[in-house]
């Protein structure tokens, strides 16, 4: 196969003038020369690049879309190189930015780099590339230079298919047979695609595989761990556990779980990168679920307004040269559709109520409580002369302008503005004649309990518990909270600790949810059957299984691939405390965040409750 290659360019020169990159050419001429003396098989083909500035969110953003694996796996990169931003400078923020991304690092391909590039420069040691796996793509950091990009490419080119063709794949056995073989061919220049080493034929390149030959991989044949391969001495391999089998005996469980504990950080980084983006929908400005939601784009105002001159309070537009004294009420002008323009005339007043249109003409308005009346029409329906008795009336007095509270074209929401419960932000759009709202959809949100020796509060029948019972007091903490917090859930019950029923549960809730929330299940016990379900039954992916946290260690971060839709587990412990705290912790900044909060400035996730160190 042949491998399609992403290049981005991270500098603030190169960004603001394209022109003045040179590392692209120098890549593409590079890459071009090595296809040469590659088989057809194991070429590279650029379809992607760009060029960016020294800004972690946008490089973040860069690779977390270059690599988000697509249903139908078009456009997929295997290989993505970044040049520029490894080096001291306050700019120099590349590895910064794509390390929290990695779900394997290759310390193999840095070590490859940064000793091919000493042999040519002491000033190589001021290098800081980082390589490893985000999906399924391999992500290597280079130089921004182009000798430097060329030079740390040189050193790990022709490995590259090795690794490229192991992520992904299962059989890194049967894979690394057919390698050897394709790689140690002679290509058509006569060149073997993978060099073999002076005086004898063991490979120069570090992996995990034995060959049934000698190696110099720096490892100790005793009854040690090779701490490069991971095997025990003699070529003995120590394979990574998976969650127990659904099916097995007690007796044959993990006794250590296979999953490693990560830091907070580590945690948060891994739910920003794997929470679904948002979708867009329109809602009406009067349904109660929009309050909470994010709007979805900037939205400007099509009119003034008011677009007439309002009167603010109850009283008499004047002309306020007038000055104090007796004058005829000429006309009445009320807030109503049936208003019509009207002009007054100096030595003439006119009756306003609140919010109606003021006269062409007049250009104060004087409260009722300032004014006399003098005499009224014969038939005492209407008042005839009113005196004005306030003193130093000014123009504009009492008037609310034309535009005062929004100039046409002025923006009222923008992209990212929460719709608030105050009901500002729907009384603006309301005020210029906006009736939907494209916003980001809330998530669905599932909840369960599981345990056989739970018991549902709301069904205690006789309200006797049996002996080994107890109430169920998780699930109705979750979901009042989950209330608190602005969303809607959907109570699924207590899952029993048996396999069929417990999948049974889980995919009834993932019919109908975005979000799976569940407590208990996810520790070691031989009942703690969730973190298998997910992964043998569900197919889902477990990002995480422990947080270096207590109360919460055994968090369990998940997402499945659900009838073509991505769907998001988060298994609590059952401790209510713990529960409570996760929630707040992990699963509400990825809630947030499904629903297209904006993140905060450094990049991370919209909230998190982190103590301050």
């Amino acid at each position: 196969m042949a491998f399609n290659v992403g290049i981005v360019i991270l500098s603030d020169t190169c960004f603001k003038d394209k022109s003045q990159d040179k590392t692209i050419p120098a890549l593409q001429e590079f890459i071009s020369a090595i296809n040469t003396q590659l088989t057809s098989d194991n070429q590279y083909n650029i379809t992607k690049t760009t060029i960016l500035p020294d800004k972690e969110d946008e490089i973040q953003n860069i690779i977390s879309s270059w690599t988000k694996l697509s249903a139908d796996g078009k456009n997929k990169l295997d290989l993505i190189l970044t040049c520029g931003g490894t080096g001291f400078t306050q700019n120099d923020v590349t590895p910064e930015a794509i390390k929290p991304l990695l779900q394997k690092e290759a310390p193999g391909i840095v070590h490859a780099m940064i000793s091919n590039s000493l042999q040519k420069t002491p000033f190589a040691i001021m290098s800081r590339p980082i390589a490893g796996v985000i999906n399924k793509s391999l992500v290597i950091t280079l130089p921004g230079s182009p000798r430097g990009a060329k030079e740390n490419l040189e050193a790990i080119i022709k490995t590259l298919p090795h690794a490229l063709l192991q992520i992904g794949n299962n059989d890194a056995r049967a894979l690394h047979k057919k390698l050897n073989r394709t790689l140690n061919d002679a290509s058509p220049g006569g060149m073997p695609l993978l060099e073999s080493g002076s005086g004898n034929d063991s490979h120069h390149h570090h992996h995990g595989h034995h060959h049934g030959h000698s190696h110099s991989h720096g490892r100790s044949h005793g009854d040690g761990i090779d701490k490069v391969t991971g095997r025990l001495g003699c070529g003995i391999a120590r394979h990574e556990l998976i969650s127990n089998d659904l099916d097995a005996p007690v007796t044959q469980r993990a006794r250590d779980s296979p999953y490693p504990i990560i830091s907070l950080e580590e945690s948060f980084a891994l739910i920003k990168q794997h929470t679904p983006e948002p979708t867009v929908i329109e809602m009406s400005i009067t349904d109660p679920l929009l309050t909470g939601s994010y709007v979805a784009d900037d939205y400007y105002a099509p009119k003034m307004v008011p677009n007439f001159r309002a009167s603010i309070v109850d009283g008499y537009a004047v002309v306020s040269s007038d000055g104090p004294g007796t004058y005829p009420v000429v006309s009445v002008s009320h807030a109503s559709s049936l208003s019509k323009e009207s002009h007054l005339q100096p030595g003439t007043i006119a009756r306003v109520t609140t919010g109606a249109p003021v006269p062409q003409g007049a250009d104060a308005v004087v409260m009722v409580e300032e004014t006399e009346l003098v005499s009224m029409t014969d038939d005492k329906s209407e008042e005839k002369e009113v005196k004005i008795l306030a003193v130093g009336v000014q123009p504009n007095d009492n008037i609310r302008e034309i535009g005062s509270d929004l100039k046409k074209g002025e923006l009222i929401l923008r992209k990212g503005d929460k719709i608030a419960e105050s009901g500002g932000e729907v009384g603006s759009l309301a005020s210029v004649g906006v009736n939907t709202v494209k916003v980001y959809r809330k998530p669905t949100i599932g909840v369960l309990s599981t345990g056989d020796e739970l018991r549902d509060v709301s069904k205690s029948g006789d309200g006797q518990l049996r002996y080994g019972e107890i109430y169920d007091s998780n699930r109705p903490t979750l979901i009042s909270t989950i209330g608190n917090t602005g969303y809607q859930s959907v109570d699924f019950g207590i899952a029993s600790d048996q396999p069929d029923s417990l999948a049974k549960l889980l995919k009834q809730a993932l019919d109908t949810s975005d979000y799976l929330i569940t407590t208990g299940g996810v520790s070691m016990g031989e009942k703690d059957l969730l973190k298998p379900t997910i992964e043998r039954v569900l197919g889902g992916v477990i990002h995480f299984g422990r947080v270096r946290m207590k109360p919460g260690k055994p968090t369990t971060f998940a997402t499945v691939e659900y009838k073509g839709t991505l769907k998001v587990i988060f298994a609590l412990p059952g401790n209510p405390a713990s529960a409570s705290v996760c929630y707040h912790l992990f699963v509400l900044p990825s809630l947030i965040k499904f629903q297209g909060a904006p993140l905060r400035s450094d990049g991370s996730l919209p909230v998190h409750w982190i103590p301050k160190k």
